[in-house]
């Protein structure tokens, strides 16, 4: 399975995917820290997270597949939401508590 194909399968079965550097417990940036916490704050506890600092392939990966050049990045039922300052802005406006009510 290719990098790209391997993203499609993550972004699709999972509700929730976080493309993160470092762990929900242990985020290795402040961005990815904060895209975790607002989740959290969001009452979202399964989120399907990759660490791209573990996969060179996965790192650059990600960003080919949404053109997006930056992490963290954040999937909703396999829709590419956008990065930190993106769920930021959504999460104060309300935005991203909406997409979440149907989750549960």
């Amino acid at each position: 399975m290719n990098v790209e194909d391997l993203i499609e399968q993550q972004v699709t079965t999972h509700p929730v995917v976080l493309y993160m550097k470092g762990t929900p417990d242990q985020p290795q940036c402040g961005f990815s820290a904060n895209a975790v916490n607002i989740l959290k704050a969001c009452g979202i506890d399964n989120i399907f997270t990759v660490n791209v600092l573990e996969d060179p392939e996965i790192r650059q990966g990600i960003k080919d597949y949404s053109n997006w050049p930056t992490i963290p990045q954040l999937y909703v039922n396999g829709e590419f939401i956008g990065g930190s300052d993106i769920v930021s802005e959504m999460y104060q406006s309300g935005e991203l508590q909406r997409l979440f009510e149907n989750q549960e």
